[in-house]
């Protein structure tokens, strides 16, 4: 498998599924929306980009199946997964705001081999491959040489359907708020991890998300020289509905703090 180009075509597919978004926007009425869950809404956009996304991908690997969010296909396979999100920030995009991506990535078993995050309204996209950099458009990108939290920008995601968690949730908000550069929620994770890739951020942390928020981000993120790991610092953030991102250098104090709150 050339990794390389498979990324190429990728990137190339993720970039037609953005023009259709753009097509898209300001065209969603009420009667478009449907809700999944608390807080959870699909439009027809979302819908109409996985089967199309998902087609594209069956031609250029067609062992392979699928972990998408919208479930246009179910069937899944034992060597090779694609985990797509058709449009991660639906939320966003239903109201107009100008953030939300395309997130495609390749699962050998469980490791993420490839990842593709394109923000639409920016025109980046952000891509790895297993055995290679990470990349914005093209130039090679790394994670953010800050040291300390108190010097970091930490982005987050606010719980919207699962609040089991939120007064430890808010107990870190509250540090981060008091002890770092700031906090950013721009409402998409694969955008947030990216971000984290190319140095914009120097921190993310999140719960309540899917293999489809984060698989593609954060394996640009560990090609960029970041570092991701679960709430308890190990490898369960696929599918343990927990994340955290960082650059290297200050990935033991960063951790460490959400360790210590989320063990209270």
């Amino acid at each position: 498998m050339n990794l390389q180009q498979l990324c190429k075509d990728v990137c190339d597919l993720a970039k037609k599924t953005g023009e259709f978004l753009k097509t898209e926007i300001g065209k969603v009425s009420a009667a478009d929306i449907e809700i999944k869950g608390l807080h959870d809404f699909v439009t027809y956009v979302d819908k109409t980009s996985e089967k199309a996304i998902l087609a594209e991908l069956q031609k250029l690997l067609p062992e392979a199946g699928f972990i998408a969010e919208e479930k246009t296909i179910t069937t899944k396979s034992e060597k090779y997964n694609w985990i797509v999100d058709p449009l991660d920030g639906t939320t966003n995009f239903i109201h107009r705001l100008p953030c939300y991506s395309v997130s495609i990535a390749l699962a050998e078993k469980d490791e993420i081999i490839l990842g593709v995050v394109y923000e639409v309204n920016l025109d980046e996209c952000f891509y790895a491959f297993k055995g290679g950099n990470a990349y914005l458009n093209g130039n090679k990108i790394h994670v953010s040489d800050k040291r300390k939290v108190s010097d970091a920008l930490v982005a987050t995601g606010f719980p919207y359907y699962d609040f089991s968690d939120l007064k430890r949730y808010m107990e870190l908000f509250t540090y981060f708020l008091r002890n770092s550069h700031g906090i950013r929620r721009l409402g998409s994770a694969a955008v947030d991890l990216a971000y984290v890739a190319c140095g914009r951020f120097e921190a993310f942390f999140e719960y309540g998300l899917n293999p489809w928020d984060v698989a593609a981000g954060a394996l640009i993120v560990q090609q960029a020289g970041g570092k991701v790991c679960d709430f308890k610092g190990g490898q369960n953030y696929l599918f343990g509905k927990e994340i955290t991102a960082s650059n290297y250098l200050l990935s033991e104090e960063f951790s460490g703090i959400v360790k210590s709150v989320f063990k209270a």
